[in-house]
């Protein structure tokens, strides 16, 4: 057994959230280290996060196939949709499933956070990997807290609109008006805040000519794209908000890295969620002005800069650096490095 199928044999019997709402970040952490060359830290990793853990909720009553509208999105019902999953993995192969229920989890895509996403991106890119029965289980695991936590952003605009660059795009996304309280209160703030509706609207292209439909081949460059424009605005601008600010860059990375799993046809969908969440974390928790981008490190490479993640013991910092390096190996922009080791010194032990 590898080690990340251990480390997933771990921490199988613990709940995806603590004290309420706060979530179990330990499985996305431990997939992006062992991707990394960092298995052999997973257990000492473990370790030190055990006191975050909280047990796996108990159900209350099974959710019937035919029946999962009412309990979508009921904190409530976790147990009951963690074990609801076990035995769709347990009939189905994990493809089939993912295929399922994927269209009915995207529109709450702002689930936790948007850690129901990042869960199922983590573990989706494991089975691709490879397909063992830990690695089932953990994809189960991350489609209930979706399911669970199920949270629609405010609807976004149908154009047409000017398309634009996606740092262009970000630059253009409003800020909610109150940032006083936590996540739910400002996404809550969307449906009235002007400008929502064009900025989530507007799905950023590269080099498209205004007006050209989706085209499935182009769905993960403009991913790609989002991906990369987030990671390298929050160097700029996560000093107000390091922590929840990663997750403009992580939860797309996380539809980015599904696709290759997904029907064609849910690929068109995905681009336009993934974005509406980007632009809703940023319209959360960005703050109005940046800072200067932080300095360039040309001695350190990818390699380093993940270690340094590791060794700071965040798991924001590690999921952060993972989606960092992605960005990297796509562009060879090297201020994408730059951005993650800032965020490894801004995050902390999150």
């Amino acid at each position: 057994m590898s080690e990340l199928d251990e480390a997933y044999q771990r921490v199988r019997l613990s709940g995806p959230e603590r004290n309420g709402w706060l979530s179990n970040h330990a499985p996305m952490a431990v997939e992006a280290m062992a991707r990394h060359g960092h298995g052999e830290a997973l257990h000492r990793w473990l370790d030190g996060y055990a006191d975050r853990l909280e047990d796996r909720p108990r159900g209350i009553a099974p959710i019937a196939a035919d029946e999962w509208r009412d309990p979508l999105g009921d904190p409530v019902r976790t147990g009951d949709w963690l074990d609801y999953f076990d035995r769709e993995l347990a009939d189905e192969p994990w493809r089939q499933v993912l295929a399922r229920w994927w269209p009915r989890l995207l529109p709450g895509i702002a689930a936790g956070a948007t850690h129901g996403v990042i869960r199922v991106g983590h573990a989706v890119r494991a089975l691709l990997e490879q397909e063992t029965a830990p690695r089932v289980a953990e994809l189960g695991q991350g489609l209930a807290y979706w399911a669970a936590r199920w949270q629609p952003l405010a609807p976004p605009g149908a154009g047409p609109y000017r398309a634009t660059d996606p740092r262009t795009a970000l630059d253009a996304v409003p800020r909610v008006p109150d940032q006083r309280f936590g996540i739910r209160s400002r996404l809550a703030q969307l449906a009235d805040l002007p400008g929502w509706p064009a900025a989530a609207g507007a799905v950023p292209y590269l080099e498209e000519p205004v007006g050209q439909t989706t085209d499935e081949d182009d769905v993960p460059a403009r991913l790609a794209g989002i991906v990369h424009a987030a990671v390298v605005r929050h160097g700029t601008h996560g000093y107000a908000e390091p922590v929840m600010l990663v997750h403009a860059a992580t939860a797309p990375n996380a539809v980015l890295r599904t696709l290759p799993a997904l029907p064609g046809t849910l690929w068109a969908a995905s681009l336009a969620a993934a974005w509406a969440a980007t632009a809703a974390v940023t319209a959360a928790y960005a703050p109005a002005t940046g800072h200067p981008a932080p300095p360039a490190a040309p001695d350190v490479g990818p390699a380093e800069v993940m270690r340094r993640a590791v060794d700071s013991a965040g798991a924001h910092a590690i999921k952060f650096a993972d989606t960092a390096l992605d960005a990297y190996a796509g562009t060879s922009d090297t201020t994408v490095l730059a951005a993650s080791l800032h965020a490894t010194v801004q995050t902390g032990r999150w």
